[in-house]
């Protein structure tokens, strides 16, 4: 028996937000589906859709005091005026206020009547993000109005929360339909869902203080602490919203552990024949994770093991071997990749591996149709012992017969939903699949315990030898030339280069240099090599006719957008450019990287940058200058960035974080297992309740 107090009744009623959206005054059908979009159709999902960010105009900031990348609200008057339509319409408008300095704003969609507001010497408050313009500073469609005569500037008494939105609903009419739950609130006796005795220690507020503070910032609340997500009623609901993501996980983990699997422990022959026949030698580090897959295939219960390492670590034969365990032991083994390019190297590498051992791997890709897929698919169902491929493995019609092990590759592209639809595909009754996702991008220990509760984790810490440090680089655009001459020079010792652009086409608003702009002007200037084009846009056939011009050498110099992060494998490639380099997180910049150094000679890496850099800009590109160690550079993209580019936006529930920061708030994460383990244990109707509550829908995954 617990020895935990009793809870108060009214603790486990009905759900208390359970009332439609349809219930509240003013919501009719229409604006019932356009809330639904957002997966907002109870009153309690209205309560707990809180702000994504506050804007702040309850002050005024002289224009001399803007800085770039942060929002501001500023007093000014009308300097001059602009109209343009090269390439498409626009409106500047220059403004200058009591500091002196000058501030530009423009529009791209504007009517006649809005343009003839700005007269010279009027006078208008004005609210957006600083950034670096042409001009100076500018904001691009900052918010305004315009003040009349001498008339007193009113700023606001409170922060201005913004909600995630969806088209057709505007933030007024988002914030009153809020407001109008907000009204219906209960109290916290029937609000909370911690106990008391789990929540006293913690000398949090109430749920029901913590939500109206959140939603309606008073006037004397800190302004200070609500931007940067400290104040304590954030922290409340912060706490709140990672105990539920860490129970909808520990939940999948247990649920999927109950089902049985396959224990698929071979007799070796084939792994021996493929690590005599390889010309590298396993690393301990490879050694040792193929150990502990080993050991988790050989048990009946389903493994869930993340197989972490750098660029270049050696994964991929990481997964062949383990592979070749579950088709040992008679099983069909699945492995899915996010992009046609990464599952074509996989392909690749498994067929040279593997067709000497007499195993002939399946391809399905989306752009395999008519005889062709009907032919995989039979193949598959007639028990092939190997099937590779993309999304495409996920559609209905794909069927297995004995799928043992089903591997995904790069977990960050893919969510928990996708990655257990291929493991239902060898349901059998309750047994299923054991599952060996595959990531590049090593994940920091914080993260890990919150984004992977549900997975044990292997790292292959350790690079194989002969792999040459690339040296790297950050050089402004202004020395363009030097770089271009670098690449000449490469060549001519009979290397390849890249050249990664992160635009296909150009673009007015954003700086940055379109990969097509690139193409030609390297082909100009190089006209003595060849020059080939990749992008993502390109049809598959095309793309991969441009890739393999490149591999064989017929190609010089590649340009290419991010579309080679990951799956591309040229060891001659020794020279790596990348266009616009702030732009891009820590992590993609390493895998990006990681597409040199993959052979014998010395490479090089260069950061080509367009001046100047904002602060975090200047910080990730020295971190990349003086490491090549990812798990560092992740530790650091955390730091600097957030969660995002090390998960992607399809972890499920992980990037849907509404409150929480995995960064600011780490310190809540032991904490957040403890309290989480006492309430499984002892709750479980209450944990339930509180998944439901912050992840909803989402949360079904679970039930798989």
């Amino acid at each position: 028996m617990s020895s935990h107090p009793s809870l108060p009744s009214r603790a486990t009623q009905a759900d208390p937000g359970g009332a439609p959206v349809s219930a509240l005054p003013g919501v009719g059908p229409s604006l019932v589906e356009t809330l639904a979009r957002l997966g907002l159709e109870r009153w309690q999902d209205l309560w707990f859709h809180l702000p994504l960010r506050y804007e702040d105009r309850t002050q005024i900031t002289p224009i001399r005091e803007l800085r770039v990348g942060e929002s501001a609200q500023v007093l000014a008057v009308v300097d001059a005026v602009e109209r343009s339509f090269r390439y498409r319409p626009q409106l500047r408008v220059a403004l200058s206020d009591d500091s002196q300095a000058t501030l530009v704003v423009r529009f791209f969609h504007f009517s006649n009547t809005q343009a003839a507001q700005f007269e010279p010497g009027t006078r208008f408050v004005c609210y957006g993000e600083v950034r670096h313009g042409a001009q100076g500073l500018e904001m691009v469609h900052p918010t305004y109005r315009r003040l009349a005569g001498d008339a007193a500037v009113i700023t606001d008494d409170r922060l201005t929360p913004i909600y995630p939105t969806t088209e057709g609903l505007g933030q007024k009419r988002l914030s009153s339909v809020i407001a109008r739950a907000l009204e219906r609130l209960p109290g916290d006796d029937v609000l909370e869902l911690v106990p008391e005795y789990l929540r006293a220690p913690l000398h949090l507020c109430s749920l029901r203080e913590a939500l109206l503070t959140a939603h309606r910032p008073p006037a004397g609340a800190s302004v200070r602490e609500l931007l940067a997500g400290r104040h304590p009623a954030q922290q409340r609901l912060a706490f709140e919203e990672l105990l539920a993501q860490h129970l909808s996980l520990k939940r999948l983990r247990a649920r999927v552990r109950h089902h049985r699997a396959p224990a698929l422990d071979g007799d070796g022959a084939l792994r021996a024949a493929l690590i005599a026949r390889l010309p590298f030698v396993l690393t301990r580090a490879q050694r040792r994770v193929i150990a502990e897959i080993a050991d988790d295939l050989a048990k009946p219960a389903a493994m869930l093991r993340l197989v972490q390492g750098d660029v270049g670590s050696g994964k991929t034969i990481v997964a062949a071997l383990a592979a070749l365990i579950a088709i040992e032991a008679g099983y069909q083994v699945a492995l899915v990749a996010p992009t046609e390019l990464l599952a074509e190297q996989h392909y690749h590498h498994f067929c040279a591996w593997f067709t000497p051992l007499g195993i002939e791997p399946i391809w399905l890709a989306g752009k395999l149709t008519g005889r062709k897929r009907e032919a995989a698919l039979a193949a598959m169902a007639a028990g092939a012992p190997l099937v590779i491929g993309t999304h495409a493995l996920l559609q209905e019609d794909v069927v297995f017969v004995r799928l043992g092990l089903a591997i995904i590759d790069e977990q960050h592209r893919f969510g928990v939903h996708q990655r257990l639809m291929l493991s239902e595909k060898g349901r059998v009754g309750d047994q299923v699949p054991h599952q060996l996702v595959l990531t590049a991008t090593p994940i920091p220990r914080t993260l890990a315990m919150t984004a992977y509760a549900d997975l044990d984790v292997s790292a292959i810490d350790e690079l194989p030898p002969g792999r040459t440090p690339v040296q790297t680089v950050a050089v402004s655009n202004a020395r363009r030339g030097e770089v271009i001459q670098r690449i000449r020079s490469a060549c001519a010792e009979g290397r390849q280069a890249y050249w990664v652009c992160t635009l296909i086409e150009e673009s007015e608003q954003l700086q940055a240099q379109a990969a097509q702009v690139i193409f030609a002007e390297l082909q100009t200037e190089l006209r003595d090599l060849c020059v080939g084009f990749v992008h993502g846009r390109m049809k598959p056939a095309d793309k991969q006719t441009a890739m393999d011009a490149f591999k064989t050498h017929q190609t010089h110099v590649l340009v290419a957008t991010t579309v080679i992060e990951v799956g591309v494998d040229v060891p001659n490639a020794s020279v790596m450019i990348i266009e616009n380099a702030e732009r891009l997180g820590l992590a993609q910049l390493h895998q990006l990287r990681g597409r040199v150094g993959r052979g014998s000679a010395v490479s090089s890496c260069v950061l080509l940058y367009q001046a100047p850099l904002s602060p975090l800009a200047r910080a990730r590109l020295q971190v990349m200058r003086e490491t090549t160690d990812g798990f560092r550079i992740a530790e650091k993209d955390l730091e600097l960035r957030g969660p995002g580019e090390l998960l992607g936006t399809r972890q499920t529930g992980q990037m849907a974080l509404r409150m929480a920061d995995l960064v600011r708030d780490a310190h809540w994460l032991p904490t957040v297992q403890r309290i989480g383990a006492a309430l499984l244990h002892d709750h479980p109707v209450l944990a339930e309740r509180l998944v439901k509550r912050w992840i909803g829908g989402a949360a079904r995954y679970a039930d798989v």
